[in-house]
């Protein structure tokens, strides 16, 4: 391959002009940010432009229907509005624009995570009204509950909270964003957000966590749930300055770049070389050496970027979301990469040379390649990749964003089905979990989303 300058050179020569596909010549972007819910990715590029794929059933795509996309195509409804970040939790999507201090939410409505003061599904963003004028350095989605760090350092939650993960001191749900108070005075550098727990560092180093505790995820020595932030005193004196969240298990990092995990460990998602839950951060030997630059956790595996750029992951393989090439459980460096999000079921890397792969689950399209194909190693995104076949060719949204927001009750399109279960044709897809809590409430498509 040759130099990216030769590269960028004979791509913009093939983007000059219209193809035969109908895509519009477009200005190449660099790839910003990528984030991956369970079955849905979203991108943000340069010049504020924000695209997204992969499942749309509950509007978490922002193009103003409940269809899958199996390509990026661009969120129009977002354009001029200069988002800076986005962040995917399951089934829904939230962007952040810093020159407008505004905070937008879309997707899955129930419990609030969207934090509109209701439980409607929204099918392209619409503002949070709470969090208007509030200054955000960086936002964390669950599975169904969200959380949002301001300049300031203070933490701010809302969504589903039935085993405390809001840090409210309740168990009950917040249809707005609420300030933890447990953070009163103690200045909170980053947060994350797992299927029912949270964690956070505080920008002196310490870890906290909070929520459901079940298999140890919290790092607090035991299973027991914690309805308001608790810090993790086994490991005084090592300094954090990175935290993520699995499904029901965490990751950190160190300030010289080792890496510990703790909680679930059913698949080998804590890297540890067993299937045993560790109830405290347990530093992760296989890595000894490497300095680590970026974690991420997906429903159960996780992903480590080295200050190399190396990539290794490790954990649940089922659908090929490690990426190694096959389905067995191991670590495996690709070319130089930047960034890496895990999803449920299908991770996101962008590259040094700007370029973006995927691999995993692809059943709804939320690879980006086009298909619903699983792949068990990265493949490149040809459409956002900068050495992508053509160039950059994003599709355009058909949504029309002066139709105004478009929302659907919940009740509108679903039952309630209180055992999840159940195999009915049609229900959400949580991947044959048994371990998901037996009283959580599911929902069944019953009938057409909106058109």
């Amino acid at each position: 391959m040759g130099t990216i300058e030769k590269d960028q050179t004979a791509v913009a020569a093939a983007a000059a002009k219209e193809d035969r596909s109908g895509f519009t010549p477009q200005t190449l972007r660099q790839i910003l940010l990528v984030s991956a819910g369970a079955s849905h990715s979203v991108a943000l590029l340069s010049g504020n432009v924000v695209c997204s794929w992969g499942r749309g059933e509950d509007g978490q795509l922002g193009h103003g229907d409940a269809e899958d996309r199996f390509s990026p195509v661009q969120l129009s409804a977002l354009d001029g509005h200069d988002v800076n970040s986005i962040t995917c939790g399951a089934d829904h999507t939230l962007a952040y624009s810093e020159p407008r201090v505004q905070v937008y939410s879309w997707g899955w409505g129930d419990f609030g995570r969207l934090g509109h003061g209701n439980s409607t599904d929204l099918f392209i963003p619409h503002p949070i009204k709470t969090l208007d004028g509030v200054k955000i350095k960086q936002i964390a989605c669950g599975d169904s509950h969200c959380l949002a760090v301001t300049m300031d350092g203070e933490v701010a939650s809302w969504g589903r909270n039935q085993n405390g993960q809001l840090g409210i001191g309740t168990a009950e749900d917040s249809l707005i964003p609420q300030k933890i108070q447990a953070f009163q005075g103690i200045p909170v550098k980053m947060v994350a957000a797992g299927a029912e727990h949270s964690a956070a560092v505080t920008e002196s180093g310490e870890v906290y966590g909070w929520g459901w505790g079940r298999y140890g995820n919290l790092g607090l020595g035991d299973r027991k749930d914690r309805l308001v932030p608790e810090r993790s005193s086994s490991i005084d004196g090592i300094k954090m300055i990175q935290v993520a969240c699995g499904w029901r298990h965490t990751i950190t990092v160190t300030s010289s770049g080792s890496i510990y995990t703790y909680g679930w460990s059913k698949y080998g998602q804590l890297g540890h070389g067993d299937f045993e839950d560790h109830l405290t951060p347990y530093k992760l030997e296989a890595l000894s050496g490497q300095i680590i630059s970026q974690i991420s956790g997906g429903w159960r595996h996780t992903m480590a970027v080295t200050s190399e750029g190396k990539l290794y992951g490790w954990g649940w393989n089922k659908f090929g979301q490690v990426g190694v090439g096959d389905n067995a459980d191991c670590c495996s460096p690709v070319q130089k990469v930047m960034q890496i999000c895990c999803g449920w079921r299908h991770t996101l890397a962008v590259t040094e040379r700007n370029n973006v792969f995927s691999w995993g689950r692809g059943t709804n399209g939320q690879l980006g390649h086009g298909d619903s194909a699983d792949r068990n190693s990265p493949t490149m995104i040809e459409a956002l990749s900068m050495e992508g076949s053509g160039g950059q060719r994003i599709e355009a949204s058909n949504a029309d964003p002066s139709a105004g927001r478009i929302l659907v009750p919940p009740s509108g399109r679903y039952a309630v089905v209180p055992d999840e279960q159940a195999s009915t044709a049609g229900s959400r897809d949580n991947g044959g979990d048994a371990s998901v809590p037996e009283n959580d409430v599911k929902r069944i498509r019953v009938g057409p989303g909106p058109a």
